[in-house]
């Protein structure tokens, strides 16, 4: 019998946990991601990852830019096509917010049991949400994987500050060094430790005693393309703000406003940054740029007003 039946009754997408169907959980750490239209992503995603973790596992959620045949050719490129695992899941999933609030929780489209369905999935006693925008430093890989037989030992929670990065072109980006956006990534794999449905979204169970380790900042990036325009359907359909929960969406649909506007320096802790010729802008800020930056790179949390911050001055290019 599965932990967690699908709701509409589909057998392949029911969830079974290793501890319940007696697979043997190994060392190590896995990271799982989840993702759609990630393929633009992927070549500065996955390197460094594959890098970092003994396994990473990739469920493609409906995707028609080839993301898991790009993700395959780059793990095989790294010569990690033995440690990377592709999966695909075909259900429509809702989106955070009311969406998902209105979704049951173990119905496939839910945000809840997308989760769990592909997190049973693990097959090593540590795993990490990862998302298919998110670039690890050279600094942050190396960190990682060292982490992830310091680990073993411990059930511990590791969490790690993320910089949104808009890329504008080639050769220019604005890095969001406003705010701390920081998520618990890492965790050990077992029952307490998995996805239940919270008001907006999924949230992971952890026992209250739990320890819990926050890595430094400038480890890794959130990459933003200004010519997705990912909140173009904000902007077309509105979106309620008022919700404290959402500061972080808040933020980043002021930021993109802000540039394509041309005014990020009047919303403040915007930093520029140039790449030098032929050099990328993700390269550039990845492995050179946040290095040489002083720390903190960021010193607020979460302010009293999203609206009220200083810019950041002194930053170089």
């Amino acid at each position: 019998m599965p932990d967690i039946p699908s709701l509409e009754g589909l057998p392949d997408y029911d969830v079974t946990w290793p501890w319940t169907d007696g697979r043997t959980l190994a060392p190590g750490l896995t990271c799982v991601f989840r993702v759609r239209n990630e393929a633009r992503n992927l070549p500065w995603v996955l390197p460094p990852i594959l890098g970092a973790v003994q396994h990473v596992l990739l469920v493609d959620n409906g995707s028609d830019d080839d993301t898991l045949e790009v993700a395959r050719r780059i793990a095989d490129e790294c010569g990690a096509a033995d440690r990377f695992t592709g999966i695909s899941y075909p259900h429509a999933v809702a989106r955070a917010g009311g969406e998902h609030l209105a979704t049951p929780a173990t119905s496939v489209h839910s945000l809840t049991h997308f989760y769990n369905w592909c997190f049973s999935h693990v097959t090593t006693t540590y795993s990490m949400k990862w998302d298919g925008d998110m670039v690890l430093t050279p600094e942050g890989a190396g960190i990682l994987r060292d982490l992830s037989w310091q680990l073993e030992s411990t059930r511990t929670i590791v969490a790690m500050p993320r910089h949104p990065l808009t890329v504008v072109d080639e050769s220019t980006g604005w890095l969001d060094l406003s705010l701390r956006f920081l998520e618990p990534w890492v965790y050990p794999m077992g029952p307490e430790f998995t996805f239940v449905k919270a008001f907006d979204w999924e949230l992971r169970e952890y026992p209250p005693a739990t320890e819990r380790l926050v890595l430094q900042q400038g480890l890794c990036v959130e990459v933003k393309w200004l010519d997705a325009d990912e909140y173009a359907h904000w902007r077309r359909e509105g979106v309620d703000f008022t919700n404290t929960r959402l500061y972080r969406k808040l933020r980043e649909f002021e930021v993109d406003e802000a540039i394509r506007s041309g005014r990020p320096e009047e919303l403040g802790g915007l930093v520029r940054v140039d790449a030098p010729p032929d050099v990328h802008i993700i390269d550039h800020v990845t492995r050179t740029w946040l290095r040489q930056q002083p720390r903190p790179l960021v010193t607020h949390s979460l302010p009293a007003s999203l609206r009220e911050r200083a810019p950041r001055s002194g930053a170089p290019s």
